[in-house]
């Protein structure tokens, strides 16, 4: 009966059905995958009369956009063998050779169009240079570039955008040069290789000198200083942008927003939300994310939870952007509660990153025992396992209690080598409980090399009068060649952001802000308040000490603020580094003179000062 039954369906030809299927295929924006294997599975049962070479190709080009692309090889192998293949059967080949970056694959198609004499066609060349480019294998492609006897200007593109994948931006300049009339896309391959190489200066001189830009080269600019940490230059170049008319699209926006959530960026960051909104954009996890992102790095944690809240769609990213968010913030509980509901949700499981966001809170909290239990319970329960994130957050736990034995047997015991990260979250608890010789120890282990964890010894050695330990910590750094990061501050008044460097005298309104400061600091002095000089590293007088630390750039952006905002309007102030003691300290004497509200982020979490209290509890 089998035996029949297969001869009578082979018999049958290939009908309108099949071919109905294939044009809705064609006509579709997106291809599932399981569409396209059901008529492939019918190509295989009826094999009599064979498939025509249109249907063959719409099959292949319906796998190439699918989410399997490498399918289409398959189907090559055991259909193409009825039909002879076309220029247009090896770019739909190409197409699923790039997609799914198979540098095996490329390598077969290639020597096959050779076979079939299509090394004259140039566009089938450039793809299979684009395919080589995306695998990494330059000298391939370039073989390929230089045995072409006709270039265009895809050619070179292709061969410059695989130059600029790698990182090899001098051999893509050299190309570039060689352009005779360079458009938009050799420009912006440029423009997207140097900033991928972290030289965002040369990214712009390329980028300035485009005759002519669209939304991609834009984008491609303005990604480029996000992920180089040049937040304010992005959000600049946004607004220039602007002025040239360009609207925005998903990818523009979901850079800006993390430009925004950078610098806190608040009425810009409202501002994109407005926008999204008016133009009817959904708000899909991805998108939504980053909106959760952005206020919560800006302070604004109950946007955030309103967008979470409102999102028609969550998914990990979604529910760990909010957790991470509360956790950044200091709402321990929150952070803890919004974890729980996620464990009952059951349509998500945490993941690594959930992980990190609910140890973080459980650490500034000091939730010691909490933060045991799901390091070394929770975790195992959903099988995630622990990475060196997750170690640095548990010795900072331990630490931060005085727990600092029972820290450092931790790092001892790691499965895997402790970084950087692991040991400097040792030592900030020795400077907050004063263990100088573990401190001592830590910093010989770790190796350090940053300015912060020699600095972070320093000011442990001047809180306790070591000043020998001072000197020598300044030594070992001009030894090494190691400079100090300078405090950086910023504050965003009237969309505009203002930038202060510890000590510098070179704002417009400098006068001002220092006048406002020092009358500040007498009111403060009546209340109680004492500067606290350890946190200068150097053996000088008290007078010279304070005098240094009013000019921390903390107080320079809270000052301008001041003087710059109507009375009572809260202040958000970021900053690079660790907010010092002194300027915690007098930060919150400065919220209840002046009845002000004054978030200040620093590199480790969310300080938000009221009524001369902060947030921390003086937990930091």
């Amino acid at each position: 009966m089998r035996a029949v039954r297969t001869k009578q369906l082979s018999s049958v030809p290939l009908g309108r059905g099949v071919r109905a299927d294939i044009r809705n295929l064609l006509r579709s924006p997106s291809t599932r995958i399981k569409q396209v294997q059901q008529i492939h599975a019918r190509f295989v049962v009826r094999c009599y009369p064979p498939p025509s070479l249109y249907a063959c190709n719409s099959v292949l080009f319906a796998y190439a956009r699918s989410p399997l692309p490498s399918q289409a090889f398959a189907f090559f192998a055991t259909q193409m063998r009825h039909v002879k293949p076309t220029t247009v059967t090896f770019q739909f080949l190409l197409k699923a050779c790039s997609r799914s970056t198979s540098l095996v694959q490329t390598s077969q198609i290639h020597p096959l169009t050779l076979k079939l004499g299509f090394c004259l066609y140039t566009f089938l060349q450039n793809a299979i240079i684009y395919c080589y480019g995306l695998c990494g294998q330059l000298v391939d492609a370039r073989r390929v570039f230089d045995e072409l006897t006709h270039r265009d200007v895809v050619s070179f593109n292709s061969m410059i955008h695989g130059y600029a994948a790698v990182g090899d931006m001098n051999s893509a300049s050299d190309l570039f040069a060689q352009l005779p009339e360079p458009n938009i896309v050799s420009w912006t391959a440029l423009v997207t290789g140097f900033a991928n190489k972290g030289d965002v200066f040369e990214a712009r001189r390329v980028f300035d000198k485009m005759p002519e830009r669209d939304l991609v080269a834009w984008n491609a600019m303005i990604s480029g200083y996000v992920q180089n940490r040049h937040p304010v230059q992005a959000l600049n170049l946004y607004n220039q942008m602007q002025i040239e008319k360009f609207n925005p699209n998903t990818i523009t926006i979901t850079s800006i927003l993390s430009a925004c959530a950078n610098v806190g960026a608040l009425d810009i960051g409202k501002w994109i939300h407005v926008y999204l909104n008016k133009n009817n954009v959904l708000l899909d996890p991805f998108m939504g994310s980053s909106l959760i992102d952005m206020y919560s790095k800006s302070g604004a944690v109950d946007l955030a939870l309103q967008v979470f809240e409102n999102l028609p769609e969550k998914n990990t990213c979604t529910w760990n952007a909010m957790i991470n968010g509360l956790a950044m913030s200091g709402h321990t509980r929150e952070t803890l509660e919004l974890f729980n509901k996620m464990q009952l949700d059951g349509s998500v499981r945490p993941d690594e990153v959930t992980f990190v966001g609910v140890l973080l809170a459980c650490s500034h909290g000091g939730f010691v025992e909490e933060g045991k239990r799901h390091f070394y319970c929770t975790m195992k329960q959903y099988g995630v396992v622990q990475l060196v994130e997750h170690y640095a957050c548990i010795v900072d736990l331990l630490g931060r209690s005085g727990q600092l034995k029972d820290a450092e047997e931790v790092i001892r015991n790691m499965p895997i080598e402790p970084d950087i990260v692991v040991w400097r979250a040792l030592l900030a608890g020795c400077r907050l409980h004063k263990s100088v010789a573990l401190a001592e120890k830590v910093v010989s282990e770790m190796e350090a090399k940053s300015s912060g964890d020699f600095v972070l010894l320093s000011n442990l050695y001047a809180s306790v009068g070591r000043w020998d330990g001072v000197e020598n910590m300044r030594k070992t750094m001009i030894h090494k060649g190691i400079k100090k990061i300078p405090g950086c501050s910023s504050i965003v008044l009237d969309n505009t952001i203002h930038e202060f460097i510890s000590g510098d005298k070179s704002h417009p309104r400098y006068s001002e802000i220092i006048a406002k400061l020092a009358e500040l600091g007498r009111k403060a002095n009546s209340d109680g308040y004492y500067a606290e000089v350890s946190s200068v590293l150097y053996d000088i007088d008290e007078e010279e000490k304070e005098q240094s630390l009013g000019h921390h750039s903390e107080k320079l952006a809270i000052g301008l603020g001041l003087i710059s905002t109507a009375p009572g309007s809260p202040l958000t102030i970021m900053k690079n580094l660790r907010v010092c003691d002194d300027c915690h300290s007098m930060t919150k004497f400065i919220s209840r003179i002046c009845n002000r509200e004054i978030l200040v982020r620093d590199r480790i979490r969310f300080h938000r000062f009221k009524d001369g209290f902060c947030s921390c509890n003086d937990y930091w």
